[in-house]
């Protein structure tokens, strides 16, 4: 088999295709979150901690300044802020994805549960139940 028919083959399978998509989706989706902590949520809750920037907490290891011949030197610092600021992203990013997964789960059981409810029983069966019934009632 030739390696251009193995790539085609791989390419047309449908889990190929639904990983592709999903990863483009899924960058689509962290772009949205992203935003929206950034813009919308961090914002209000810099104003209740007072003002407060979290990109701009930083431990500084080294201080920085310029060397004997001109040249600047950049200072060295442990930025734990941007650390938080990511954590937080994450759980919001994973609070979003749980009650997406949520929401689809849900729909997913009411679908299943509309395919297990029995079909209601036609009008001969419900005349032989009857009949049933009544013959066991004069044993």
């Amino acid at each position: 088999m030739s390696l251009t028919k193995e790539f085609k083959e791989f390419i047309s399978k449908g889990s190929a295709v639904d990983l592709a998509v999903g990863v483009v989706i899924g960058a689509a989706f962290g772009k949205i979150v992203s935003s929206l902590v950034n813009d919308i949520i961090m914002p209000p809750v810099g104003l209740v901690l007072g003002g407060i920037n979290f990109s701009n907490f930083r431990f500084v290891l080294k201080e920085g300044g310029v060397d004997p011949t001109g040249k600047a030197i950049e200072a060295v610092t442990l930025n734990y802020g941007t650390f938080i600021q990511t954590g937080i992203d994450f759980i919001i990013i994973a609070a979003a994805i749980f009650l997406f997964v949520k929401a689809i789960n849900s729909m997913r059981r009411k679908e299943e549960d509309k395919k297990v409810t029995a079909p209601e029983p036609t009008t001969e069966e419900k005349l032989l139940t009857e009949i049933r019934d009544l013959l066991a009632k004069n044993k």
